[in-house]
């Protein structure tokens, strides 16, 4: 990528080298894209090349760039008051939280408000081991939930290996998903079936009256955008009650309109303990999550104090982005468009590339929430980058695509095409064409190209 030829984005390059330490990254090999601004589903960087932003950044701008709306609900904030402690009241705080709780189940009517989704998964997982006097925490091995100590913890991808520093009281289990089944299954009925018998029999082994909670991503995200079978979660709510578990859905992707629903829950009627949320609420304009509880569990404090805190929780800056975010969306009907988007538009194109594009061995998604899996070869299932791993073919799209003005999101050999939940018609169909462009890199590495 070359080096910004504007003096401003040249030295914000060089400063960015010689002083910024990346995350997830071996330093000496960032070549990073300065980015100057944007607007919609638009970005540009220092030299005024436009992208169209299909990653959302890390799936978080819902609402896109620069939404005027919430800009200046976070200028008029500053104006009046740019901080606070927590243990003060502040109005935006408090509608914020009822805001997000008019969106819930019935029954959950508490938010702790924390800076993002780690610390919210953090504290969800405090607050069922202290509700539930158990330790043990159980979730999926396809599965993300941030990289502080616990949430990396009870993080199923490879990223979790190299800070297993001590254990932490967890536990994993398969998730169901049919493209890779590790049950054998070959239909949706038997994956969920299968899935629940074996997360059952895991916690018997592991001893029901040792787990104080189950964590899952309602539809996992990073780990490539697998929406459960229908009845699954129903399943998994019925084991926690039966075994007197805490179940946690984490919506820090999912959340707030990204699968074409206010919440991913909605699409399956069932109602979790906890709710973790960040990233969509306000776009990330100002980093927020939290945590929404179910009466019972937030009961367990009403006379003893919570033992966890944050210095910015429930930051008046981001809590008026949050009230904004949401206000748009309510007034914009951005959730609907979500899911127009994704019914019309992104699914059929995506499964259309597919017909052309031996590369893509599975399409999945829900809403402006989806995932190509990108493959050797069809039948066999063979990846087009290993596990934990990155390839030159996967490589080869990113740039490809980036070249043409489209920015994708990507993890191993999945490509996820996340816009924002604002996207329109026209720009989800140019992001298509790009894409499909870029794709035939892809094919050239599978086996039946190489064959030819």
């Amino acid at each position: 990528m070359p080096i910004p030829q504007d003096p401003a984005g040249r030295l914000a390059y060089e400063l960015d080298r010689a002083h910024v330490f990346h995350s997830w990254s071996a330093q000496r090999q960032l070549d990073p894209l300065v980015i100057a601004g944007g607007e919609g589903s638009y970005l540009w960087d220092a030299d005024g090349k436009r992208y169209l932003d299909f990653s959302s950044q890390l799936v978080f701008t819902n609402i896109g760039h620069q939404h005027p709306k919430v800009v200046k609900a976070i200028q008029d904030q500053a104006a009046t008051l740019a901080t606070i402690a927590p243990s003060h009241a502040n109005d935006k705080r408090s509608l914020a939280a009822k805001l997000i709780t008019d969106l819930t189940p019935e029954g959950m009517e508490k938010v702790f408000f924390t800076n993002g989704g780690a610390d919210a998964i953090e504290n969800a997982i405090r607050m069922a081991r202290l509700h539930t006097g158990r330790t043990k925490v159980m979730s999926t091995y396809r599965s993300y939930h941030g990289s502080t100590a616990t949430a990396i913890q009870v993080t199923g991808d490879p990223r979790r290996w190299a800070n297993e520093f001590a254990p932490a009281g967890t536990a994993h289990f398969f998730g169901p998903f049919l493209y890779r089944s590790p049950f054998h299954a070959t239909t949706e009925q038997e994956e969920c079936d299968r899935a629940l018998e074996h997360l059952e029999q895991t916690i018997v082994f592991e001893g029901p009256s040792t787990i104080a909670a189950i964590v899952l991503e309602t539809v996992p995200g990073t780990s490539g955008i697998m929406p459960p079978p229908p009845g699954y979660l129903a399943g998994v709510r019925e084991l926690c009650d039966r075994f007197g578990i805490v179940m946690i859905c984490d919506e820090v992707m999912a959340g707030f309109g990204r699968t074409g629903a206010w919440f991913a829950i909605d699409h399956y009627g069932i109602t979790p303990d906890l709710i973790t949320f960040a990233k969509g609420v306000n776009s990330g304009y100002v980093p927020m999550g939290g945590v929404i509880m179910r009466d019972e569990v937030a009961a367990t404090w009403d006379n003893v104090a919570y033992p966890g805190g944050l210095t910015y929780s429930g930051h008046p800056l981001a809590a008026a982005a949050a009230v904004a975010t949401i206000e748009a969306m309510h007034e914009e009907d951005v959730v609907a468009n979500a899911a127009r988007v994704g019914a019309e538009v992104l699914g059929p194109g995506l499964r259309e590339l597919a017909e052309r594009h031996p590369a893509i061995g599975d399409v999945r998604g829900l809403g402006v929430f989806w995932a190509l899996e990108l493959v050797k070869d069809r039948e066999s299932k063979e990846p087009l980058a290993p596990y934990g791993g990155a390839s030159p073919a996967v490589g080869g799209v990113l740039a490809a695509a980036r070249d043409a003005g489209l920015l994708l999101f990507n993890q191993y050999h999945r490509i996820h095409v996340v816009p924002p939940c604002t996207v329109s018609d026209d720009e989800a169909r140019a992001g298509l064409a790009i894409l499909d462009e870029a794709l035939a890199w892809a094919d050239s590495f599978t086996a039946s190209l190489e064959t030819a």
